[in-house]
């Protein structure tokens, strides 16, 4: 095939061969791009440890999902068909980038194997395949630069956009397809002209609407295009390789070991520090983050894998409801301020004195607003982390003394009363003694031996309202013929908001007593009604019996027909389900609630547009109860219109800060009368036959 014109390997480029070009190419944007590499790992090496090498096998098919078969870019479907062709074309394309790379080098290179059926196969599909990723840049390049679509925005106050950047980067991927297809079309013309063997042209692929184009230019003609173009390519090769280090497309080098590192377990928190046991926390001089260099290398990594793609900030409520709060920028800053104290191309400069995070790139109140539910890490496409980074962060501010003034006092309440309300111990089991239906709940007493302990919690133990789901709960688990009892006033707070607002050693002093008492009742499983509890329980806890929340219970008394429940009144009423964050997305409980309402029957049921991995977080997760941010509308007034809009009159959700939110949220948005909100375990309660 290289017969019909002279190959670069030995032809002459301004008098001097250009083989010797082609190596000078290669030695030199080997070495800048592994200059820049270098620089680009060294704040990785002074960060803090982190653990990413344990359980493999999940890691690979983590790998194979959402890094090879790019399981979540569909999600947004225009843009993730359109980044799924150019992902796929350049996997399939890095071949004969790498061939044409030799080809410079070595006349005729092929390399082995693909001399045959297979070398003709795969010309076939590389055809094809550029001139489907040429054509996906193209329309990219429309969408970015001329449709804009509203997640790619950047406010003022987060600085410059990238448009230009990603439109430029499109143009390099364009231009490195249009060249390949010059030097394969110059190549095919000339050996029509010559009346020798060609490589097969796949009709309207690039290559072949060269070669067609080409078909009556001089050979002379040809020859130039050809190692014109073959340099051309080999030179942008080269730029775009050194150029992804410095700036937002430096995630197509670190997005497969970001996906490889990313983390296996949702719901849970990382350790303050890696390697260092609870008992050991009170030898560190610093807890949390407050400088750059405090996060974690993978943490860092994430930094630098970011694509810009603006998903994550399109899902979060925070943002959703203008709090000063977007995942999108957390990242893109951090990026920015490590590129600034680690620059590329200042070999000599030592790095500056890292600024302090809060105060600096981040506010507090931007730190604050977030809610923790995981909407952002179940968007990202490459496995980016939020929840750890802001836990961090707010470790650091809680050790710095930096504390909201709404948060200290049901900080200094869980401390002395085990409840952020600061009610007394002795209460905490009070709702058990005023249930409209009597149930015989047994406070546990030092010394008793329990089957089945009930987990109340601290809202569900305090508030008038939410007292009734305890009372519901009481009630339907004595329906499915549980024996059970309750901690009482032996009872504290779960911790897993005092742990997600940074409190570390206030958690471990919760967790300690609870744990302790939890195994000394000897109960054989745990119940609980809140998720947050029972995500604590699960995930923060350990060497407990079996935890469950009662829809869970629910569903395996409705299958085992110890729950039995009447059908629904035919009064006009439609429920929509809400999918509880710490219920849903960190622990995908989302078909259990679902098949207990589907249990009612007669029960008319329909979804939310934003439902199960996708649920809107109704804002009031644990402490965010007492916190006030800075924010143009409530979290739950969305919520509650997105359940009007799907012709629901009834919400039906299985969180008590859930309940309290919606209830509060459909008196704001002017829904009373229209629509009602309900916990799950008080529907099924109604329901009990």
């Amino acid at each position: 095939m290289e017969t019909a014109l002279l190959s670069p390997a030995k032809a002459w480029v301004f008098f001097l061969p250009a083989r010797a070009l082609s190596i000078a190419i290669v030695l030199v944007g080997l070495t800048i791009f592994a200059v820049l590499l270098a620089r680009r790992l060294k704040p990785m090496l002074r960060a803090a440890p982190d653990r990413r090498f344990d359980r493999l096998s999940e890691r690979v098919f983590r790998v194979l999902k959402i890094w090879l078969a790019q399981w979540r870019q569909p999600r947004y479907l225009a843009a993730g068909i359109l980044h799924i062709v150019i992902f796929a074309g350049f996997l399939c394309l890095s071949v004969r980038s790498v061939q044409m790379v030799i080809l410079g080098m070595v006349d005729g290179f092929v390399f082995p194997g693909f001399s045959g059926p297979l070398g003709e196969a795969y010309d076939g599909l590389r055809q094809v395949m550029a001139t489907a990723v040429l054509a996906a840049s193209l329309v990219s390049m429309v969408r970015r630069g001329i449709l804009k679509p509203a997640r790619y925005a950047v406010p003022a106050r987060y600085g410059r956009e990238h448009t230009a950047e990603a439109v430029f980067v499109l143009a390099l991927i364009s231009l490195l397809m249009l060249t390949e297809g010059l030097f394969d079309g110059t190549l095919a013309a000339a050996a029509g002209r010559q009346g020798v063997a060609a490589a097969t042209m796949v009709p309207g692929s690039v290559a072949w609407l060269f070669a067609r184009a080409l078909g009556g230019a001089s050979p002379q003609t040809l020859q130039f295009l050809h190692v014109a173009a073959y340099f051309a390519h080999d030179l942008t090769f080269f730029f775009f390789l050194c150029f992804l280090p410095l700036g937002k497309h430096f995630h197509v080098v670190t997005s497969l070991f970001n996906v490889f590192c990313m983390r296996l377990d949702r719901g849970n928190v990382k350790p303050v520090r890696y390697g260092l046991g609870d008992d050991q926390l009170d030898t560190l001089d610093a807890f949390g983050v407050k400088k750059i260099e405090d996060f974690t290398w993978k943490h860092l990594l994430d930094f630098y894998s970011c694509a810009d793609c603006g998903r994550c900030s399109d899902n979060c409520p925070a943002n959703a409801v203008g709090r000063p709060l977007s995942p999108r920028f957390l990242t893109i800053k951090a990026r920015d301020l490590l590129f600034a104290q680690y620059p590329a191309f200042h070999p000599g400069r030592a790095p500056k004195e890292s600024p302090d995070l809060i105060g600096g790139i981040y506010t507090a109140d931007e730190i604050w607003s977030c809610t923790t539910c995981g909407a952002c890490e179940e968007e990202c496409p490459v496995g980016i982390e939020y929840i750890d980074k802001i836990v961090d962060l707010r470790r650091g501010m809680i050790e710095a003394g930096h504390v909201p003034q709404s948060l200290q006092k049901p900080l200094r309440a869980l401390e002395t009363r085990g409840n952020p309300w600061g009610k007394m111990e002795k209460k905490r089991g009070d709702w058990a003694k005023e249930a409209a239906t009597p149930v015989a709940v047994k406070p546990f007493e030092v010394g008793d031996t329990v089957d089945t302990l009930f987990f109340v919690d601290s809202i569900t133990s305090y508030d008038d309202r939410m007292q009734r789901i305890a009372q519901a709960t009481a009630r339907v688990l004595a329906a499915v013929g549980t024996d059970f009892a309750i901690l009482g006033k032996h009872e504290k707070d779960s911790g897993h908001e005092a742990r997600r607002f940074g409190e570390e050693m206030l958690f471990q002093d919760l967790r300690t007593h609870n744990t302790e008492m939890i195994l000394a009742s000897g109960a054989r499983r745990v119940v609980t009604a809140d998720p947050h509890a029972y995500n604590a329980l699960v995930k923060d806890y350990g060497n407990l019996p079996p935890v469950e929340h009662v829809c869970q219970t629910m569903v395996r008394g409705i299958r085992d027909g110890s729950l039995r429940l009447h059908a629904a009144r035919s009064d006009g009423k439609v429920y929509a389900y809400h999918d509880p964050c710490y219920l849903g997305r960190h622990n995908g409980l989302y078909e259990e609630p679902r098949a207990v309402l589907d249990a009612i029957p007669g029960l008319r049921r329909v979804e939310m547009r934003r439902s199960r991995d996708r649920s809107f977080c109704c804002g009031g997760g644990g402490l965010m109860l007492f916190y006030e941010p800075e924010e143009e509308q409530r979290m739950g007034v969305l919520r509650v219109r997105m359940a009007a809009e799907a012709g629901a009159n009834v919400m039906v959700t299985a969180c008590p800060f859930c309940l309290v939110n919606m209830e509060d949220a459909i008196k704001v948005a002017g829904l009373e009368g229209s629509m009602e909100a309900v916990d799950l375990v008080e529907l099924v309660d109604r329901h009990l036959a």
